[in-house]
């Protein structure tokens, strides 16, 4: 039985530590963040479903009412993660993993290694170069909103196919390549491009531009975008199934 285990301080409000996971679809926990108090967290079931990067891969972009599904279900997990102040730090399409091969599945979140628990700001930079928030490209302190940055780049590339930050530069070219990208993720250097946007609500690119917004104090939360209005139409949202 995979296990993994999450330190969650003195905060108990939960009965049992699989409710972490059995509310939210976490996913499969591999790391342990050692501090005063460890919770195991060990399961009975997998993900059997697909990555949703190979969704994108076979689609070219979700439709918005599939995004606002998947994103809806990612920010209610995260905004859970958020309550007991731990950080994912890694979120990115290829760790958004579909519970078993329905239409409709519901969405888990995978890969644990990089969590950390908010004992005051975070400074050691870590993650995905393509999804990484301001304040962590810049080396400042940062927290739960870089969760809520890469929410942000998931959906745009969901809704487009593509990523708002990328460099022409020669793929041999990694220093330069990257030195390109961090300069645009500092800048919040992106945009709404015709025609891949033409067809989206503006209520879909305000939530996307409330996600990626540079100054970290500004950023939407994970709460406050779960009440967005481009998720609280409930005609927009299929049902998820196990």
């Amino acid at each position: 039985m995979p296990f993994g285990c999450l330190t969650l301080g003195e905060k108990k409000d939960y009965n049992s530590p699989t409710e972490v996971t059995d509310k939210y679809d976490l996913g499969q926990v591999t790391c342990c963040v050692s501090c005063l108090a460890r919770i195991c967290l060990s399961f009975s079931h997998r993900a059997t479903g697909r990555e949703v990067f190979d969704w994108i891969l076979d689609q070219g972009y979700y439709s918005e009412r599939d995004t606002s599904n998947v994103i809806r279900q990612v920010l209610e997990a995260v905004a859970y993660l958020h309550s007991l102040r731990i950080v994912h730090r890694n979120l990115k399409l290829e760790n958004l993993v579909y519970y078993n091969r329905l239409k409709h599945s519901k969405i888990v979140i995978s890969d644990f290694h990089l969590a950390r628990l908010e004992n005051g700001l975070i400074k050691k930079p870590c993650g995905t170069p393509e999804y990484l928030a301001p304040e962590v490209v810049g080396r400042q302190r940062y927290g739960r909103p870089v969760d809520c940055w890469a929410i942000g780049v998931v959906m745009y590339i969901l809704l487009s196919g593509n990523p708002p930050f990328y460099d022409d530069a020669d793929d041999d070219d990694y220093d330069s390549h990257d030195k390109n990208l961090f300069r645009k993720i500092l800048q919040g250097d992106y945009e709404f491009d015709s025609p891949y946007w033409d067809d989206i609500s503006d209520s879909a690119k305000s939530l996307v531009a409330s996600l990626m917004e540079v100054e970290q104090d500004q950023r939407l939360t994970a709460q406050e975008a779960i009440n967005h209005e481009c998720l609280v139409e409930e005609d927009m949202m299929p049902r998820c199934m196990n």
